[in-house]
C-alpha cells in the first residue's frame, strides 16, 4: 500500500515539474539554511560541556557597587586571598583551581624569540578540573615546582620542532629562565579559554614575581579566574548566602566610605557552561557568544521554514482543481478519506525528504563559507550525533506532515459528483486560508527588512561616530619596564623621523576596557569628602594627550614644565560631573585625592569614547605615577605619524625598537585595527542576518511567483474577454497585481509593531544609539511591495501581452 503511494506521489510530482520544482527548491533552501544556522547553534551551546564535570564546575566572580548603591563593574576575576580562604571557609568545595593572564609575554629559545598571547599562571591541580589529555609529563606534579611550564601541543612544535620539549628551558621576558615539564592537548575551540602556556602557580610565590603575602593580602589585584568544583546537584544559594560574611570575615579593615566590605563588593556563582553565551562581565578571559543572538538566528531558521512550507500549501491547495478529477474518481472507486490523506502526505513526505538530502550536500558546501563569516570551525560533525542525527533523520515527517497537512485535508473533502461533473471551483476557505499564508509570509519577510535596515543603520553609526579624539594613524606596541631608564632616548630618536609626531605611554589605550579604580575625595564643607561615584584612572605620561588629540575644557595637561605633576591629576568632565562641580573651570585648581595621592585638579579634558559605544562614558582620571625602579606603571606605548611616508616611519621605530629592546619581539598594532574588533560582532551579525534575510524574502517571492502564475492561469479566459473588450495591457496588470498588492499592506500593518518592539529591544543594549526613523517602515514596506509586484508582474504580462483568440476560442 506505503509503495503505491509513493509511487503516484513521484508521478504527480512529475506530472506538475513546475510547481514540483518551486516547492522542492523552497524547501531545499530553507532546509540549508536551517542546517546552517543549527550548526552555528548547537556550536555555540556545546561551549565547556567537553569537561568531565562540566555541570559542578562553577567560576567565582566578582561585583563592585558606589556609594549610592549601584553596580559600577562586574568581572569574571576576583583577587587572591579569596583564593587562599575559600576552600577552609567552605569545606562542600571539592576542588578549586586558579588561572592568571600573564599578558603579552616574550619567550626566547634559542635563536627563537617571539610573542606568546595566552600564556597564564596555573595551579597544579588545573587538570583535575578541567578535562584536558596531558600528552607528555605527569599532569599530577608537572606544574608543582616554581618556574616549570606546560605548552600545549602547537607550541611546544612552534618551539622546538620534533624535539622532546620536555626539560628544554625556555628564557621568559628576558628574566627568568622556566622549564618545560610537561606538555598538553590544546583547548578544544568550544573552550571559553584557550592557554597556550601554563607557568606554575607556586612560581608567583616568589617575591620578585608577586610575593606569597601578595597572594594573602592583596585584594585590590583582582585578575585571577577562580574555579570550583562543587558536589552534584548542590544547591549554589547555600554558598552565596554565605559569601557577605565571608567577605566581612576576611576582608575587616577594607571598608569603603564608612561602609562594610560586603556592601561595596559581592561574590558570584557563575556556571561553566553558562559563561561563554550568559557571561558579560567587564572583564572575560576571551570575547564570548550571546545567548540573544542564538535566539535571533534560530527565529530566523524557523521563519525561513515555515515560509518554505507556506509556500508548499500555498501552492497546493492552488492547484487543487487540477487534481479535483483525480480525486472524484478514487472516491468513486472506493478510495476512503483517510487513504487519500495518506497519499497527500506521501507526496510532501516525499519532497521533503529529497530536500533535506540536497540541503546536506549544500551544507557541506557552504559551512566553509559560515566559518569565515562567523571565524569559527565548525564542522558537519556536530550534527552526527545521535540525539541530534534522529531528529533530523524525522524532521522530514514532521514538516512534510505540517507542510502537507492542510492540503490533505482540503484535497480530501472534496464532493465527487460535483468533482467529476466539473462543477468543483477552488474558493472560500481555500482562498482565504492561502491569503492568511501570503500575509504571514511577507509580514515575517518585512520584519527581516527592517531588522536588516537597523542593524546596518546602528553599526555604521558606531564605526562613524565623534570619538572625541583622532584614532587615525596611531600605531600600538606594548610597554616594557626595562625601558624606563632609556625612555626619553628612546621618544627622542622616534621623533628626529619627521614623519613621527608624538610619542606617549598610558596604562591603557582608548578601544580597551577602563577597569582600574581607587577611591576619590573632593572638598566638602570642612574637610575632604569622599565621592560616591566609581571614578575610574588611567595612568599616562605627558603626552598621552597630545598623541591622541584629546581637547581640553579647562585648565591643562601635564607638563614637562612642571615638577610636582606626579602629584596632579586630569578629569574629564564626566567625573567633574559625578563629583558635583557645575563647570570644568570650577573644578580646575580644586584639592583633590585619588588612593593615596593627594594633589590638585589642573586640567579638564572633553568627554571622549575611550571605550566602545556598548559603554556610557565613564568617569575618568588620568594620574601621572612616580617612577619606581625596575616598575612600571605602563603598558603601552602610543605612537601618532603622519599619513604620509608610514613604511619610512614604521622602518623608523622598528630600528629603534631593536637598538633600546633587541631581546623582546618588535610587534605593533594600528589602533584603527583594535577599534574595527570592538565591533566585529556585531559585523558578523549584520552579514549573516542580510543574507538570510535575503533567502527568505527570495523564498516568498519564489511562492508568490508560483501563486501567481496559477492564479492568472485560472483567470486566462477573463483577461482574454477584457481585452476584446477593449482594456489595455497596464490596466490588466494593475487588475491582476492588486489582489497580491493588498495582501502586502495587510502584512506592513502587521510587520510594523513587531519590528519596532524587536529591534527597540536589540538597541537596549548599547549606550549610544540611533533612533528609529518612521521612514525605516515606510522604505521596507515600499520595497516590499515592489518585491511583490515585480513577481507578480512578470507572470501578469506575460497574460495581458497574450493573444486573446487563443484563450476564448473553445468558448
Amino acid at each position: 500500500m506505503f509503495k503505491n503511494y509513493f509511487k503516484i506521489a513521484f508521478r504527480n510530482l512529475m506530472k506538475y515539474k513546475f510547481i514540483s520544482f518551486i516547492n522542492l527548491f523552497g524547501l531545499t533552501v530553507g532546509f540549508t539554511c536551517c542546517l546552517l544556522i543549527l550548526t552555528f547553534i548547537l556550536n555555540e551551546l556545546s561551549y565547556d560541556r567537553y569537561n568531565k564535570n562540566a555541570g559542578n564546575i562553577y567560576r567565582i566572580t566578582r561585583t563592585f557597587y558606589n556609594g549610592n548603591g549601584d553596580a559600577t563593574l562586574q568581572l569574571s576575576t576576583i583577587s587572591p586571598p579569596f583564593g587562599y580562604y575559600l576552600p577552609t571557609d567552605f569545606p562542600e568545595i571539592q576542588k578549586m583551581t586558579r588561572l592568571l593572564n600573564i599578558g603579552t609575554t616574550p619567550l626566547r629559545y634559542k635563536d627563537k624569540l617571539l610573542n606568546e598571547e595566552n600564556v597564564y599562571f596555573g595551579d597544579e591541580n588545573i587538570f583535575d578540573v578541567f578535562s584536558i589529555k596531558v600528552l607528555k609529563g605527569n599532569p599530577i606534579t608537572a606544574l608543582k615546582d616554581p618556574f616549570s611550564v606546560m605548552l600545549t601541543e602547537e607550541t611546544a612544535k612552534k618551539y622546538f620542532g620534533d624535539e622532546d620539549p620536555i626539560n628544554k628551558v625556555l628564557r621568559a621576558n628576558n628574566q627568568f629562565d622556566v622549564k618545560v615539564t610537561g606538555v598538553y592537548k590544546d583547548f578544544p575551540a568550544n573552550s571559553h579559554l584557550h592557554p597556550n602556556i601554563l607557568v606554575s602557580f607556586n612560581t608567583l610565590k616568589d617575591s620578585v614575581v608577586y610575593g606569597e603575602k601578595n597572594l594573602r593580602t592583596n585584594w585590590g589585584n583582582n585578575s585571577f579566574f577562580t574555579y570550583i568544583v562543587l558536589p552534584e546537584n548542590y544547591n549554589i544559594k547555600n554558598m552565596e548566602t554565605r559569601f557577605p560574611g565571608f567577605i566581612d570575615k576576611h576582608m575587616a579593615g577594607q571598608e569603603y566610605i564608612g561602609q562594610q566590605a560586603s556592601k561595596f563588593t559581592k561574590l558570584d556563582l557563575q556556571k561553566l557552561t553558562d559563561i561563554h553565551l550568559h557571561s558579560h562581565t567587564d572583564y572575560e578571559a576571551e570575547p564570548n557568544g550571546d545567548i540573544k543572538r542564538v535566539y535571533i538566528f534560530s527565529a530566523i531558521a524557523l521563519f525561513i521554514l515555515l515560509i518554505a512550507c507556506i509556500n508548499y500549501m500555498n501552492l497546493s491547495t492552488a492547484r487543487s482543481a487540477l487534481r479535483a478529477r483525480e480525486i472524484g474518481i478514487r472516491k468513486v472507486i472506493g478510495a476512503r478519506k483517510r487513504e487519500l490523506i495518506f497519499q497527500f502526505l506521501g507526496e510532501s513526505v516525499l519532497i521533503t525528504w529529497a530536500a533535506i538530502l540536497i540541503a546536506f550536500g549544500l551544507l557541506y558546501l557552504l559551512l566553509p563559507w559560515l566559518n569565515k563569516v562567523s571565524e569559527q570551525n565548525l564542522s558537519i560533525n556536530i550534527l552526527l550525533n545521535w540525539q541530534i542525527l534522529l531528529p533530523l533523520l524525522l524532521a522530514p515527517f514532521v514538516v512534510g506532515a505540517i507542510a502537507g497537512l492542510y492540503p490533505a485535508l482540503f484535497m480530501s473533502s472534496f464532493q465527487p459528483i460535483k468533482t467529476l461533473k466539473g462543477l468543483f471551483k477552488v474558493g472560500g476557505a481555500s482562498i482565504s486560508f492561502r491569503k492568511v499564508l501570503v500575509v504571514t509570509q511577507f509580514s515575517i519577510s518585512i520584519i527581516l527588512i527592517i531588522t536588516t535596515i537597523i542593524v546596518f543603520q546602528q553599526l555604521r553609526y558606531m564605526q562613524n561616530a565623534s570619538l572625541g579624539y583622532d584614532k587615525e594613524h596611531i600605531i600600538t606596541m606594548a610597554y616594557n619596564a626595562q625601558l624606563n631608564n632609556g625612555y626619553e632616548s628612546f621618544r627622542n630618536t622616534l621623533l628626529q623621523n619627521t614623519g613621527i609626531k608624538e610619542v606617549g605611554r598610558s596604562s591603557r589605550i582608548p578601544t580597551g576596557r577602563l577597569l582600574d579604580g581607587m577611591g576619590a575625595s573632593a572638598p566638602g564643607n570642612d574637610s575632604m569628602v569622599p565621592v560616591k561615584a566609581d571614578i575610574r584612572f588611567v595612568a599616562t605620561d605627558y603626552d598621552f594627550i597630545p598623541v591622541y588629540g584629546v581637547e581640553m575644557a579647562g585648565g591643562r595637561n601635564f607638563s614637562r614644565d612642571y615638577g610636582t605633576d606626579t602629584s596632579n591629576f586630569v578629569l574629564n568632565e564626566a567625573a567633574v560631573k559625578a563629583i558635583g562641580w557645575k563647570t570644568p573651570q570650577q573644578a580646575v585648581g580644586k584639592n583633590f585625592r585619588y588612593g593615596n595621592t593627594a594633589g590638585h585638579v589642573i586640567g579638564v579634558m572633553k568627554d571622549f569614547h575611550f571605550e566602545s559605544l556598548h559603554q556610557s562614558i565613564a568617569p575618568l582620571i588620568f594620574i601621572m605615577p612616580v617612577p619606581v625602579p625596575n616598575q612600571t606603571f605602563y603598558n603601552f606605548i602610543s605612537i601618532k605619524i603622519s599619513g604620509q611616508h608610514i613604511s619610512s616611519s614604521l622602518a623608523t621605530i622598528q630600528k629603534t625598537w631593536e637598538k633600546y629592546l633587541p631581546d623582546f619581539p618588535y610587534q605593533y598594532t594600528f589602533l584603527e585595527e583594535n577599534f574595527d574588533k570592538l565591533y566585529a560582532s556585531e559585523q558578523k551579525q549584520e552579514t549573516i542576518i542580510t543574507t538570510f534575510a535575503c533567502i527568505a524574502i527570495f523564498i516568498a517571492c519564489l511562492g508568490l511567483f508560483g501563486l501567481s502564475a496559477f492564479a492568472i492561469t485560472q483567470r486566462v479566459k477573463e483577461i482574454g474577454m477584457r481585452k476584446v473588450l477593449g482594456a489595455n495591457v497596464s490596466g490588466i496588470v494593475a487588475l491582476l497585481s492588486k489582489d497580491f498588492l493588498k495582501l502586502v499592506g495587510i502584512a506592513a500593518i502587521i510587520a510594523f509593531p513587531i519590528a519596532y518592539f524587536a529591534m527597540n529591544n536589540w538597541l537596549k543594549d548599547f549606550a549610544y544609539r540611533i533612533h528609529i526613523q518612521w521612514w525605516v517602515f515606510l522604505i521596507a514596506g515600499i520595497l516590499a511591495a515592489i518585491i511583490a509586484f515585480v513577481t507578480v508582474s512578470f507572470q501578469a504580462i506575460k497574460a495581458a501581452v497574450a493573444n486573446p483568440v487563443k484563450s476564448l476560442r473553445t468558448e
